[in-house]
Order: C-alpha cells, then structure tokens, then sequence
C-alpha cells in the first residue's frame, strides 16, 4: 500500500522546488517588513560625523531631508544656487532647530565653470567633519516628450545635473572620508530607472539617472571596506514641484514623509526604495510582463506630452 500512494520522483523534486521558492519570498518579505518599519536608523553624527552636505535644499525633497539630517544632530551645509531661499530655509533650520550648525554656500549647478564652483566649495568645507553628503540637485523634463524634440539647453542641464554635477560632488567630498574612514553618500535616483523596465518620453532623464544607480553601486563596492556606505535612493512620485504634484497621497508622499523614511535607509542597502509604498509600487510592476508595462507607461507619458503642449501653446498665446 504505501509503495502505491508514494508520489513519483518528479511530484516530490516540484513540491521541493515549490517550498523553496515559498520559503525564499516569505523571508524576502518579512526582511522588508523589518526594514520598512522596524529597523533602526543609524547613528549618523556618531557613525559618520558631525556634518552633512545637502544640495538641492530649498526645496522638495532635499529640503525635507536638510531638517531631517538636522534634528538627526547633524549640522548641514546646505548648497543652491538661490542666496534668498538658501537664506530662508537656513533661518528656519535655526529657528527649528536651535543647537545644530548651519551653513550656506551659492553654486549654480547648471551655470559655466562647474568644475571650478565644486573646487571652491571642497576648499570652503575643508576642516569640516562631513560625515553625509546627499547629491539630491537634478533636473527633469518639463513634460514628457520624444527624444526628437528634446532640445540642446534642456539635455545639457539634465546631464549637467543629474551625472556631471553629481559626480564633483562625490569626487570632491569622497576624499575626507576616506581620510576619516567613514562617510556616507547619498544619490537621489528614480523609480524611473530602477523600477520601470523603460521610461518612453524621459529617455535622456531616466538614462542620466541609471547612471546614478550604476555609479552608486560600484562606488559602494569600491569604499565599503574603507568605512563609507554609498546609496542610491529611488523613490517613485513625490509631491514636489519637479514631480507636478501639489498633493500628497499615498503612492505619492510628501517631502516630508519621504524624508523621514529616506533618513531611516542612510547607510544600509546600495539601492533602496525608502518610502514603503514605493517598494509595494516596485514590487508589482516586477510580477507584471514588461510589454503590457511599457504599454502603460507609454500611454500615460503620452497622455502627459499632450497637456504640456496645449499648456504650452497657451501661454505662447497670451
């Protein structure tokens, strides 16, 4: 009786196969739940240093992240190419914040000279224990279009931004840490280059920011046994004016709330989707075939192309 009821050979090789694929994703997700929500931040002051290098600050995300860093304990040096609105937002640092330092320094990222301006800001914060350097300043379409149509200023400040200016910055702060045996560098990516399988009518924006992707996981290769973690984050939408979005949902969080989520992350993973709905965001697209997503995603870029050039049209009638 029991060699009647035995299963085949090949009926226990699947279910074998089958439990261990089970097994793999039940553990897949619950190190997500742990990190998502339950893992610790680091010590940054204490595991990096007392200082953190923010550009991009007035605004979005990378002035989210300027307070976040701040009530972290750590003084922010805060670089944009607005000396009124890098005023503001440091008034309100102080106010906000009373004991962390604050300092200011002017560089227009898009401007002639970029290789110069970073020279000069390396130079301004030598001494400095900078234990965090955020490369959050970038550039983006301002509405979706061919690559035909994408035109010399708007392709130059997306690779001068978004690769370029990124990679003085890195290489300018890099060498401290390395001094120091300890830092981190945190990238801003997108969702646009790690979780879409393309990004039609963001051609150029989505392939500076695989750059970004690429260039912050062989970093961290290269620099973890010297102490410095090096991290791409890669949100989805963010209610931000370079996004378009005036209000926060929850596929779509505020700067604030992802930057709570992005502060949790510093120092873990090489590439992380911080916010936990962008993740959930990530994960579906993944079980999805890739031509129906690049279909969708077509589709809505489209969608996009289209108002921005009646937009667009108005106003060259007014």
């Amino acid at each position: 009786m029991a060699g009647a009821s035995a299963q085949p050979a090949w009926a226990q090789a699947l279910a074998a196969v089958g439990l261990l694929v089970a097994s793999r994703a039940a553990v897949r997700l619950a190190m997500w739940l742990y990190a998502a929500f339950l893992r610790p931040a680091k010590p940054l002051r204490r595991r990096y240093g007392a200082w953190a290098v923010i550009t991009g600050p007035t605004d979005g995300i990378g002035r989210a992240l300027a307070f976040e860093l701040a009530a972290a304990g750590l003084g922010v040096v805060l670089v944009g190419r607005s000396p009124d609105k890098l005023a503001a937002v440091s008034k309100e640092l102080r106010a906000r914040h009373p004991g962390a330092g604050v300092r200011t320094f002017v560089l227009d990222f898009a401007a002639d000279g970029l290789a110069a301006n970073v020279a000069t800001l390396a130079e301004s914060i030598r001494g400095l224990d900078v234990g965090v350097l955020v490369n959050n300043a970038g550039h983006c379409y301002p509405y979706a279009r061919y690559f035909h149509e994408v035109d010399e200023e708007l392709t130059r400040n997306l690779v001068r931004l978004n690769v370029e200016a990124l990679t003085r910055m890195t290489h300018a702060v890099l060498p401290g840490m390395v001094q120091r045996k300890r830092g981190a560098v945190v990238n801003i990516g997108s969702g646009a280059a790690t979780m879409l399988p393309s990004d039609p009518l963001y051609a150029v924006y989505a392939a500076t920011k695989a750059y970004v992707d690429q260039f912050s996981r062989s970093l961290y290769v290269e620099y973890r046994n010297k102490g410095i973690d090096v991290q791409c984050q890669a949100p989805w939408y963010v209610a931000t004016k370079m996004a378009s979005i005036r209000h926060a949902s929850l596929f779509a969080p505020s700067p604030e709330t992802y930057a709570r989520a992005a502060v949790r992350y510093i120092g873990y993973e090489p590439r992380c989707t911080p916010y936990w709905a962008h993740a959930l965001v990530w994960f579906l697209i993944t079980i999805v075939p890739e031509p129906i997503v690049d279909k969708y995603v077509l589709g809505v870029s489209l969608g996009i192309r289209d108002k921005g050039r009646a937009k667009e049209a108005r106003k060259k009638a007014m």
